[in-house]
């Protein structure tokens, strides 16, 4: 075999072995290692309690289900006949998991044509933004960490209608965020860098 293409090959190897863009912090589900470990959330969360009144063990918890802490994230590709490559299931993207229409609603009426869904202090910008709109149209408090995922998730109208009733998995989930947010609440409370 050529050089060239045991190089080729290397690189191929070695390419499929690396994670793409940004990295979930190492310790998921300790608040405290989170902070530690990217110094910078500390200011995103805090300006997002500060401007939209979002508990950042909210935050934090949404995000962790929604990217696990990955800035780029993206839902998985889906593929026709087991191997042809079709798109993504959606448009969602980043920290948040905001759609495209979603984003540029965001855009328009808040955060400016410069925000990017993989900066955290845009997303956790958006979040509270799109939080603050669940309260003003669904009535549901922003420390309501189970009901606020849940119109998250199957946005304002969806959640309004009903439509996480007939998922079983969503209600489930939206149990663990719930109990993620609680466990978030106790270790930022003894945490250094927080205070």
């Amino acid at each position: 075999m050529s050089r060239i293409f045991l190089a080729l090959m290397m690189l191929v190897i070695l390419g499929s072995c690396a994670r793409p863009g940004g990295e979930e912090p190492r310790e998921l589900d300790d608040a405290c290692a989170i902070l530690n470990e990217r110094p910078h959330y500390v200011r995103a969360f805090r300006n997002a309690e500060r401007k939209w009144g979002v508990p950042p063990h909210v935050l934090m918890a949404m995000i962790y289900q929604e990217s696990k802490f990955i800035s780029d994230n993206r839902p998985p590709h889906q593929f026709a006949l087991g191997v042809i490559p079709t798109g993504r299931m959606s448009s969602a993207l980043g920290y948040s998991q905001a759609l495209d229409g979603t984003w540029e609603e965001y855009q328009d009426q808040e955060g400016g044509r410069r925000t990017r869904r993989d900066d955290i202090n845009d997303a956790t910008d958006f979040m509270g933004w799109y939080m603050n709109l669940t309260v003003r149209e669904t009535g549901v408090a922003l420390t309501d960490t189970r009901n606020q995922y849940l119109a998250y998730h199957d946005g304002r109208s969806g959640y309004l209608r009903g439509t996480w009733r007939s998922k079983g998995w969503l209600i489930r989930v939206a149990g663990e965020v719930e109990q993620r947010a609680f466990m978030y609440q106790r270790q930022l409370a003894s945490c250094r860098r927080w205070r």
